[in-house]
């Protein structure tokens, strides 16, 4: 990424060296010129100006980056600006770093849609002295392509002719509109709090948002008190795969292209509606499910842990929201009747919740989360490798994957998605996956963000930075190297669930740590760890059902090992009845 190499210019730079002539690019590719109306915004910006091309004509260019597949994706450049005046133009040239081709010269011959976004930045002042420009989250979840406040151009049809240069002129004249909040209905609750240790981190005020799932039945018994189930996942604006009205007759069925199932959609309402049914039905056990809206200026989730470039996050969620959401929902209170579960980012999340903070869960069940070892950080040893882009041979260097399919056919590599990432922003600004694992597993650097663990340009991996990130967040490091007071706390509480065919690889990860788990002693670690046969992300341990479907229902399929945990471990006097009306 060469981050330390000052922005753009270490981006030309590094195109140069790859081979890029600036003088030759700019004989060969178009110019774009871009500005925004002071009718819209009056006053200067600050951000990432995205140049999408696209030859897709189907829908904007801006809503067709995939995250896992680099065969769908448009072409991609992007630019700081700083301070740029309504009314007036910035020119993005050969110097905007493009994926996948790196300038714009690299653009074939041929018909396009085109789009340009700003991503608009706002200055912090960190409690620790940085000043950082950061895309803050708008409600929409660290999305570009959906911030509220951000300013895009109408999609425009252009030839492109590399032997005939031109200049294209995009104007910003639209702006994205706010997001309502969701409201209250008798079953979910939404509360916000300020968060004091992440306003007084952040040099602003920081609020946390809880959507709480209420029991049937919660308002006709008082003196009930209940046990918590926290379901960790990516950004949630509202409570998960809960639907207290019928399927829609006239939702027009989809295809998913994941899932290879037809009418998904309306999958997906039926397994929500009958999760209410079975939510309410009489002899359901009665708790409470909360889920957390930590999206930050670097992400859509906080990863539930405390950080050197975001802060407080999981102290701020687990001593500030946690006790403002069981006192007002009447939860028990007590650590035996804490559990969490979650998949990919919500799966790392759960295990680190339960590993950082042992006394106040009781279980953590961890479905295909992201990398809890860093001996296999998706495809890469940061403890032994180089490079993270390339497997280096005696005769041949091999790219190496990033994403994939249950039949093992790679659509992305680890250059693939890094470069897309450096192309919608520098300094851990893209919003993409890599960055924020950076920005939550890291140091800071001098300039205050986020230390790279390797060369975004060329993959070189900083071994100084990988050790940091050992002894920080490698978990499966972390339980090992702790285990003489962690091991009491532990044994028993860890479930790890992965599809030998995860997409991301994830599962290599789970390799590495359930065999370190298998040989901790005094005491014996005493979770578990279960295989889907050829499952893609995000298998999360149902033997039983289609992938499609298990990822439904998190919020009952632990139910068995959750009460029998609680039947086990409950202390004396603990009240386990109040709750089974």
């Amino acid at each position: 990424m060469a981050r330390w190499l000052n922005g753009f210019a270490a981006s030309l730079a590094a195109l140069t060296a790859l081979g890029f002539s600036a003088t030759t690019a700019q004989a060969a590719g178009p110019t774009v010129r871009v500005s925004f109306p002071a009718a819209l915004v009056a006053k200067p910006l600050d951000g990432r100006l995205i140049l999408l091309f696209s030859t897709n004509a189907q829908s904007e260019p801006r809503t067709q980056i995939s995250g896992e597949s680099a065969l769908v994706s448009p072409f991609v450049f992007g630019q700081n600006v700083d301070g740029l005046k309504p009314g007036k133009t910035v020119t993005i040239g050969q110097q905007a770093f493009g994926w996948p081709v790196r300038s714009l010269s690299g653009l074939k011959a041929g018909d396009y849609t085109v789009q340009a976004v700003l991503n608009r930045y706002e200055t912090f002042h960190r409690g620790d002295g940085a000043v950082l420009k950061l895309p803050p989250d708008k409600g929409e979840g660290q999305r570009w392509a959906d911030k509220p406040g951000n300013l895009y151009s109408t999609p425009i049809k252009i030839h492109i002719d590399p032997a005939h240069p031109r200049q294209i002129a995009l104007s910003l004249t639209n702006k994205i509109a706010a997001i309502p909040d969701k409201p209250d209905t008798p079953y979910i609750k939404h509360i916000r709090i300020k968060s004091e240790s992440l306003s007084k981190f952040w040099g602003r005020p920081v609020y946390l948002r809880a959507h709480v799932l209420l029991p049937e039945g919660f308002e006709a018994h008082p003196n009930a008190r209940y046990p918590l189930m926290v379901f960790h996942g990516h950004f949630a604006n509202d409570i998960s795969n809960f639907r207290t009205s019928l399927p829609d007759p006239n939702l027009k069925p989809d295809y998913s292209e994941r899932f290879h199932l037809a009418g998904y959609n309306r999958i997906q309402q039926q397994e929500a509606y009958d999760f209410y049914r079975r939510w309410t039905s009489k002899d359901f056990p009665r708790f409470l499910v909360v889920e957390f809206d930590h999206a930050n200026p670097y992400y859509d989730d906080s990863y539930a842990v405390n950080s050197e470039n975001l802060g407080p996050y999981g102290d701020a969620l687990n001593y500030e929201l946690i006790p403002a959401v069981e006192k007002q929902f009447r939860a028990i209170g007590q650590g035996w009747a804490r559990f969490t579960y979650g998949g990919s980012t919500g799966g790392w999340a759960a295990m680190a919740t339960q590993v950082f903070y042992p006394d106040l869960y009781n279980g953590a069940f961890i479905a295909c989360p992201d990398p809890i070892d860093f001996r296999a950080y998706t495809v890469i040893n940061l403890y032994q490798d180089k490079n993270a882009y390339e497997l280096t041979g005696a005769a041949a260097n091999e790219e190496r994957p990033a994403s994939r399919n249950y039949l093992g056919e790679v659509f992305q590599t680890q250059r693939d998605a890094n470069h897309l990432e450096w192309a919608l922003g520098d300094h851990s600004r893209s919003g993409g996956q890599y960055d924020i694992w950076q920005a939550v597993f890291g140091p800071k650097a001098e300039d205050g963000y986020p230390q790279p663990i390797w060369d975004k340009v060329t993959g070189q991996i900083d071994p100084k930075v990988a050790a940091y990130w050992r002894e920080h967040a490698d978990l499966t490091y972390i339980i090992q190297r702790d285990w003489k007071t962690l091991g009491p706390k532990l044994a028993g509480k860890l479930h790890i669930y992965v599809g030998r065919g995860d997409t991301y690889f994830l599962n290599n990860a789970v390799y590495f740590a359930e065999d370190t788990l298998q040989s901790l002693k005094d005491p014996s670690w005493g979770g578990e760890v279960a295989y889907g046969a050829k499952d893609e992300h995000c298998w999360n341990g149902d033997p039983n059902l289609p992938n499609a479907y298990g990822r439904l229902h998190y919020n009952f399929m632990y139910l068995p090992k959750i009460l029998d945990r609680i039947a086990k471990t409950a202390p004396v006097g603990a009240d386990l009845t109040s709750w089974r009306y």
